[in-house]
């Protein structure tokens, strides 16, 4: 049967559901078909690296211990990786989180098909040969445009649209932690601009249809943690750990910006997967632990084993407390370098298992430090699993997110009260350095995140050419006055603009300038259009962002300003009262409250 017939029989289904049920019930059916889809995606994923590092662990052996292969096994995935993405997906697969907030406020939520299936082999490729990234951000952009597509055949409009890329976003998250509830909060924390309690609906459905795919296939949790419950008199040291956790964050966020900075200078993408490849496998000789998403690290945090750590690295031979966690402390400042290579050399992966490879670090020699100078013997591997938390909310500055994200993965609720201390002092930190989020800071720069502004991001939502007054008619320069004002007497505007011989702008005439010419026939066959025009006091480009035109609509005190080309061709008019009224409907547009009420 081919795609056509398919198309069909799914627009006669869709028709016949439309008839049959409410609104709200429609919704709710795709979101339990975008949780089934989209949790199938994890589960797919998970096995593909899992078997990608199968092959790679039984092809080479130990590899881990041969530092010639322990080099060249991350290139090798992240230039398979871009060798696939330029022969299948068209050079084309949108990569991380800021391209799905991208996608939600510049493109009405719509994301391209090959984002369904494409992440799935990329990161496969990437992170089963050692790339040092996670795969989170590869299966949120896969439910996302799971949800997008599935929202697109169904022919709903952008509110609910938005609303079920969403959902696949919360449902990948779900499925590939099995914590559907992180899933939820995550997708309303990062992704969604205005939240309320209706629009938790179809998210929940969508989280839990994952969640309970994913654990039919997988049943154990990411990491078993033995909580041993805590003391009120550590909790001084939570607040401390917070503390250095949001510093950490704000480390982790300016590095991971200044490297996509600096390997963006490269032209050609093979090139810089190379380089980028070799740079990352240089780190792994040196830090073996950076090798592939960091989770096996974290479980020798946790189950008392950090001397495990050593063994393979070019330090193995030390065995010092000091040497430990000086060893340690450089993991945690590498691993962000590491997955900035990663991902920015061509590689499919994302921050977040940095993140919480990061945190767990931090928590650990904060704890062991502590523990070492006799003040106090703390649980290490509790500190090992809010220091998680803490990072996680600093660096994606979504508090709840890494509350509920480490309680659910290491199944330490009787943990709260330390992870809220701990991811409030974080964040508040974060926050006091970076007003943005590792996702959001590109967004920011370009003025196109709602929540940070929502004035300005409403503004840079408007597009020049939707309110441009484009059938506008000119004058020659060269025309002779007379013939102008007969101009005005025939026409609806009483504003003209004048194009020189060059057809670039020359300025614009006014009815009202003309009136003392109407009846002085001797002096106006005396004058041209460029003797009476005058320059206005502003011009607007093509392509200019919104906020910067109305900044000098605010400067001027007019109502209307000439556009013009970047060679300074007159292309139309753009007034305040169509601004206006452009800002009113993209304000009802955003509001995604009444999508399932």
């Amino acid at each position: 049967m081919n795609s056509k017939k398919l198309q069909a029989y799914f627009r006669v289904i869709n028709a016949y559901l439309l008839k049959k049920l409410t609104r709200r019930n429609y919704i709710i059916l795709a979101c339990i078909l975008i949780g089934i889809v989209a949790g199938l995606a994890a589960v797919v994923m998970k096995v593909m690296v899992h078997w990608v590092e199968e092959q790679v662990q039984n092809g080479l052996g130990s590899h881990q211990s041969n530092y010639i292969w322990l080099f060249l096994t991350p290139i090798i995935g992240i230039v398979l990786s871009v060798m696939y993405e330029q022969r299948f997906l068209g050079g084309r697969l949108i990569k991380g989180i800021t391209k799905i907030l991208y996608a939600i406020t510049r493109r009405k939520g719509e994301l391209d098909s090959r984002d369904m299936y494409g992440h799935l082999v990329t990161s496969a490729l990437t992170v089963g040969m050692g790339g040092s990234a996670g795969l989170e951000a590869p299966i949120v952009l896969t439910g996302s445009a799971i949800g997008s597509n599935i929202s697109t055949q169904l022919q709903l409009g952008y509110k609910e649209r938005t609303l079920l890329l969403a959902c696949g976003a919360s449902a990948g998250i779900s499925a590939i932690f099995n914590a559907p509830i992180a899933g939820v909060i995550f997708a309303a924390e990062v992704l969604l601009a205005e939240i309320s309690i209706p629009v938790f609906v179809p998210l929940l459905i969508s989280a839990a249809t994952a969640s309970v795919l994913s654990q039919f296939f997988f049943h154990d949790r990411l990491f078993a943690l033995m909580v041993t419950g805590w003391r009120v008199m550590s909790i001084p040291l939570y607040f401390l750990l917070g503390i250095s956790c949001g510093f950490v964050s704000v480390y982790m966020t300016r590095m991971t910006h200044f490297m996509e900075r600096k390997l963006s200078t490269f032209k050609l993408r093979m090139r810089k997967a190379i380089v980028g490849g070799a740079m990352l496998g240089l780190l792994i000789v040196i830090f073996p632990p950076l090798y592939g998403e960091g989770y096996t690290v974290i479980e020798k945090l946790m189950n008392g084993n950090e001397n495990l750590l050593l063994q393979r690295s070019l330090f193995g031979s030390i065995q010092s407390e000091w040497m430990l966690l000086l060893f340690l402390t450089a993991l945690a400042v590498m691993k962000v370098i590491a997955t900035s290579l990663t991902i920015g050399s061509g590689g499919n992966g994302g921050i977040f298992a940095g993140s919480l490879f990061t945190g767990a670090l931090t928590g650990f020699v904060f704890s062991r430090l502590v523990s070492m100078s006799g003040m106090m013997k703390l649980a290490e591997s509790n500190f090992v699993a809010v220091g998680m938390a803490g990072v996680i909310a600093g660096v994606v500055h979504a508090p709840l997110t890494g509350i509920f994200l480490i309680a659910e993965i290491t199944g330490g609720y009787s943990l709260f009260v330390p992870l809220m201390i701990v991811v409030a002092m974080s964040y508040f930190i974060s926050r006091r350095f970076d007003s943005t989020s590792v996702y959001t800071r590109p967004l920011q720069d370009e003025g196109t995140y709602f929540q940070a502004d929502r004035d300005t991001f409403l503004l840079n939502s408007i597009d020049l050419k939707d309110i441009l007054e484009a059938n506008i008619e000119t004058v020659p320069s060269t025309m002779p006055v007379q013939d102008v004002i007969k101009h005005f007497i025939r026409s609806k505007q009483n504003i003209f603009p004048v194009i020189d011989e060059q057809k670039k702008f020359a300025g614009i005439v006014l009815l009202e300038d003309l009136k003392d010419l109407l009846f002085d026939q001797e002096r106006s066959s005396t004058l041209i259009a460029r003797d009476v025009a005058i320059r206005p006091p502003q011009t607007l480009v093509l392509g200019e962002k919104m906020a910067d035109v109305m900044h000098k609509f605010d400067e001027t005190w007019v109502w209307k300003l000439p556009v013009l080309s970047e060679k300074g061709a007159f292309i139309g008019f753009v007034s305040k009262k169509k601004i206006f009224t452009k800002y009113r409907e993209l304000l009802k547009l955003y509001s995604h409250s009444d999508v399932v009420s």
